[in-house]
C-alpha cells in the first residue's frame, strides 16, 4: 500500500504534484537541493490552496492538513528513505534525469516505485540507469497539476503489470484520469501537441499571420482554450525546444525539426511567461496579454 510519496524537484510541476498528493492525505517529502526553492514551493502551494478555499473547493481545515502533510528536504537520502513511491520532477534534461534515477535507485528502499514526470524522455532509458527496471514508470502530470485531470502513465520496456496497475489506481485516488501509453518519443500528449505548436511558430516565422491572429484562429475556430503560441509561452519555449529535439532525434523525421525562430528565441533568453517575454509580454499580477514588440 502506497502512503509515503517523495517528490524530487520543487519547481512548477514538483510543487503541484506535492500539493495534490498532500491534499489527498498522502505523506509527502518534497526534495530539492536548494532550500530557497523549497521555501518558494511552499509559498506557491499555500497560495494555490488559498485560491481553492476562496472558490469553495476545499475548507480551511483541509488547507491546514494539506500543508501539514508536506515535509521538505535538501538531501535525497533523507528525503526518500521511507518512500513507497518517488516522483521525479526535475528539469527536462536526459543526463540529469539518468543521474537522479541512479542516485534514487541506490538511496530508496528496494520495493519503492520510481516514477518520472518527464514529458518526452524515454522511460526505458531512464529505467536502464537503475537495477529495478520493473518498478520504473512514467507518471506525466499536466500543468497546472491541481487543476488538470489527465495523468499520462508510460510503460517502459521492463515496467511490470503490477507497477502499472498500482500507478493507474493511485492516479484515480487523486481524482485524476490516468491513460496508459507505451514508451515512444513524446508519448501521446507531446507527440501530437509539439508539432502543432511548432507549426504555429512556423506560421508566424513565414509571415502568414501575427501572434494574435494565429492564436485567435485556433481558439475560436478549433475551440482550444488557449492559442498554441500562448500555450508555448506557458509551457516554456526552452521546454518546447527540448521536447522537439527528443522527437527529432528519436524518429529521425524532419517534420519534428524545431522552427529556427523558436531556437533563436530560446538562445536570446525569451523563454515565455517564466522569463517575462516570449510571443507575449508578461508582468507580475497582470492578466492582460500584450504581444511582444518584435511580433507586432
Amino acid at each position: 500500500m502506497i502512503k509515503n510519496i517523495s517528490v524530487i524537484g520543487s519547481g512548477t510541476m514538483g510543487n503541484g504534484i506535492a500539493h495534490v498528493f498532500a491534499q489527498f492525505n498522502y505523506s509527502v517529502s518534497l526534495v530539492d537541493i536548494n532550500q530557497t526553492a523549497l521555501d518558494q514551493a511552499i509559498q506557491t502551494i499555500t497560495k494555490n490552496l488559498d485560491r481553492q478555499v476562496a472558490k469553495g473547493l476545499i475548507t480551511e481545515d483541509q488547507k491546514t492538513t494539506t500543508l501539514q502533510n508536506i515535509s521538505t528536504f535538501t538531501a535525497i537520502k533523507e528525503g526518500v528513505k521511507n518512500a513507497d513511491l518517488i516522483v521525479e520532477a526535475a528539469t527536462e534534461n536526459r543526463e540529469l534525469k539518468l543521474q537522479i534515477f541512479k542516485d534514487l535507485d541506490e538511496a530508496a528502499p528496494e520495493n519503492t516505485i520510481l516514477a518520472s514526470n518527464t514529458s518526452s524522455i524515454s522511460i526505458t532509458k531512464i529505467a536502464a540507469a537503475t537495477n529495478r527496471g520493473d518498478k520504473v514508470i512514467g507518471m506525466h502530470f499536466m500543468n497546472p497539476v491541481p487543476v488538470m485531470k489527465l495523468v499520462e502513465v508510460i510503460r517502459g520496456y521492463q515496467t511490470s503489470d503490477e507497477t502499472t496497475q498500482t500507478i493507474m489506481s493511485l492516479s484515480k485516488s487523486l481524482e485524476k484520469t490516468p491513460v496508459e501509453v507505451n514508451d515512444y518519443p513524446g508519448f501521446v500528449a507531446n507527440r501530437i501537441l509539439m508539432p502543432m505548436i511548432n507549426e504555429a511558430i512556423y506560421t508566424l516565422y513565414e509571415g502568414v499571420a501575427g501572434v494574435y491572429e494565429i492564436d485567435t484562429v485556433m481558439k475560436l475556430g478549433m475551440a482550444h482554450p488557449m492559442g498554441p503560441l500562448q500555450l508555448a509561452d506557458f509551457i516554456g519555449l526552452d521546454v518546447c525546444l527540448a521536447i522537439l529535439k527528443v522527437l527529432h532525434d528519436g524518429f529521425g523525421n524532419p517534420k519534428y525539426a524545431p522552427c529556427p525562430l523558436l531556437v533563436n528565441m530560446v538562445v536570446a533568453g525569451k523563454k515565455g511567461a517564466k522569463s517575462g517575454e516570449g510571443f507575449y509580454k508578461y508582468t507580475v499580477g497582470s492578466k492582460e496579454l500584450v504581444v511582444a514588440e518584435k511580433f507586432k
